[in-house]
């Protein structure tokens, strides 16, 4: 049975195009969500809820107009699609809606859909990662460990006949530990999810989850501070994709990059990056954090190419800024849920594999650092300016990787680093994450191989 049943839906279309426009488009949403946190050595929020809803936009003139609502009776969408025809003014006629298509995808495949776990499992997960950490080390003062889902069914309709409905599960368990010694704190931080169920515990438990953030955290105690200045850096591909996410990706959205937002605005058949640098953006791949098979706006997702052997390609599109600048949306119209319009945003963005041996990389340093886990960041999309902070960091002398240090950012320029890369690794690793962005957060994942930059700035203790 699907989603969006009971009253036509092309009728509520026609009422919000009542005065006009290029376009609309329904969003129905029923969710099942549950988030467990345990902190202080206690469970202190277990939530557990539905909501179903429908979002109603309309674009006219390139502005959108939208609204949300919980009564999804024929009569209350037909009411609501009057309010925000309302709103527009001077809008296009519109002639009828398309010739009707429907497409179902049920979803990735799904061992132990979250929604058919019981609540008190999902406690269970957060207990054992939370005992695990604080029996650790006696130097463990705090341990935050948090788990979240959600399942939900999604119908979009618009007035060119697209009619989608598909079914999404997803999950996140994070640990974080804090540990000090004399006057020395630290933390570890350690994710894990994508779109699956809670068979992800079959492979990878949560006591493994809260031993890696708790052995993090705990040597991070003995380690120095990191050396500053100019040097070579080493990115594994453990690291995550964060920089690529935040000092490349956001970069090529379309919305930043054609409203003078973007340092890689106008760049189009440019050279961006290094010869042996290919970035994409790929929202089809199984269980990863970002993928689905349509996007909020019935859109497929597919592979995008952005940059190809140092070039820029394209930019992300979703359909209102495919509509201002003649493009075609690439799927990257996303939402945080029916309450909110859909906008332009990653799904998993990464470099892709070259050809050099990752060990080879690291030994191709005479000395440097060796960037093993990268923390959060602050990016300036306009001019690329970054700096990211890296929660795991090693010196490298002769090739070799040495002693872990502390206290490490990367700081440098998006468009200038991304050209200096000169070795790219045969391996890939991801990140999981949730991007911020107008007030919306929405789950993504982030990849790099390793990667060689000869030259960037360390922040650190600058006498070594």
């Amino acid at each position: 049975m699907g989603i969006i049943e009971g009253f036509d839906p092309a009728k509520v279309i026609r009422a919000a195009l009542s005065s006009g426009g290029e376009f609309a488009d329904l969003y129905f949403e029923d969710s099942a969500n549950a988030s467990v946190v345990a902190e202080e050595g206690r469970i202190t929020k277990v939530v557990a809820g539905r909501d179903r809803g429908c979002g109603i936009r309309v674009i006219s003139n390139c502005k959108t107009y939208y609204a949300y609502t919980n009564d999804v009776t024929e009569a209350g969408l037909v009411e609501l699609a009057s309010i925000v025809a309302g709103g527009v003014r001077e809008g296009v006629p519109f002639a009828d809606i398309g010739p009707v298509s429907k497409r179902v995808a049920k979803g990735f495949d799904i061992k132990r859909p979250t929604e058919t776990v019981p609540l008190d499992e999902k406690i269970s997960f957060v207990t054992r990662a939370d005992k695990r950490a604080w029996g650790y080390d006696k130097r463990v003062k705090q341990v935050s460990v948090s788990y979240g889902d959600g399942f939900k069914r999604v119908g979009i309709f618009n007035s060119l006949g697209e009619w989608t409905e598909e079914q999404r599960c997803g999950l996140v368990f994070l640990c974080t530990v804090v540990t000090a010694e004399g006057d020395i704190i630290q933390t570890g931080y350690e994710p894990l999810g994508g779109i699956v169920g809670c068979e992800i515990f079959d492979s990878t438990p949560p006591e493994e989850v809260a031993e890696k953030a708790a052995k993090r955290a705990i040597a991070m105690l003995g380690a120095r501070r990191a050396p500053g200045g100019t040097m070579p850096v080493v990115l594994s591909s453990e690291a995550g994709g964060t920089m690529i996410h935040e000092a490349v990706g956001h970069g090529l959205e379309a919305d930043l990059a054609l409203n003078n937002l973007s340092v890689y605005g106008g760049k189009v058949g440019q050279r961006v990056a290094s010869d042996i640098v290919t970035v994409v953006d790929d929202g089809t791949i199984a269980t990863k954090r970002g993928s689905s098979f349509f996007d909020d706006e019935a859109t497929a997702t597919k592979r995008n190419v952005l940059v190809e052997n140092g070039v820029l390609k394209s930019y992300m599109y979703d359909r209102l800024s495919a509509m201002k600048w003649n493009a075609k949306s690439t799927g990257n119209g996303r939402r945080q849920s029916y309450q909110y319009r859909p906008i332009v945003r990653m799904t998993n963005t990464m470099i892709l594999p070259g050809e050099s041996d990752p060990e080879e990389i690291i030994g191709s340093l005479d000395s440097g650092l060796f960037v093993k886990k990268m923390g959060g960041g602050q990016v300036n999309t306009v001019n690329g300016d970054f700096v990211f902070e890296v929660t795991e960091g090693y010196v490298v002398e002769n090739g070799r990787i040495g002693e872990l240090v502390r206290g490490a950012t990367l700081t440098g320029n998006g468009p200038e680093v991304l050209k200096k890369i000169d070795m790219v690794g045969t391996d890939l690793g991801y990140g999981i994450g949730t991007c911020g962005k107008d007030g919306q957060g929405v789950p993504v994942s982030d990849a790099q191989p390793t990667l060689r930059i000869p030259e960037i700035v360390v922040g650190g203790d600058v006498r070594g």
